[in-house]
């Protein structure tokens, strides 16, 4: 749900843009690692001793820096797969043999249904000139 004023996207906008700038800096909480503010009570310990690092005003400082892998380094290997097998010999001859017969069928097929549609509009001609 969006307050007034605000959009949709301000929830994916780093801190310190959008909306959230337009707030008072000193109503937000103190976050971790930095001094504490002048007004802050004078017994309160300081909870990083030392410089306080410094982070550019959206407050994101990017992705850590990366190391790429060593040159002959691999993902380990967990499961070796077995060499695939070796299809067998076709027989050609016998192939041949059954398409042939395929071929056959096709044509007896469509000749008894061309037949067929031969005799049944005869027939319907037949009736109409009756």
């Amino acid at each position: 749900m969006t307050t007034p004023g605000s959009s949709a996207d301000d929830c994916w906008r780093p801190p310190g843009a959008g909306a959230a700038s337009a707030s008072d800096p000193a109503d937000a909480p103190n976050p971790p690692g930095t001094p504490h503010p002048a007004g802050a009570p004078a017994g309160t310990p300081n909870p990083t001793p030392g410089p306080v690092p410094r982070t550019p005003a959206g407050g994101y400082t990017g992705p850590p820096p990366t190391t790429p892998p060593p040159a002959d380094w691999q993902p380990p290997l967990h499961l070796q797969p077995p060499p695939p097998r070796q299809l067998p010999e076709q027989d050609l001859t016998a192939l041949d043999l059954a398409e042939q017969r395929a071929q056959h069928f096709t044509w007896t097929v469509g000749a008894v249904a061309a037949v067929i549609l031969l005799v049944l509009s005869c027939a319907f001609c037949l009736r109409l000139v009756r």
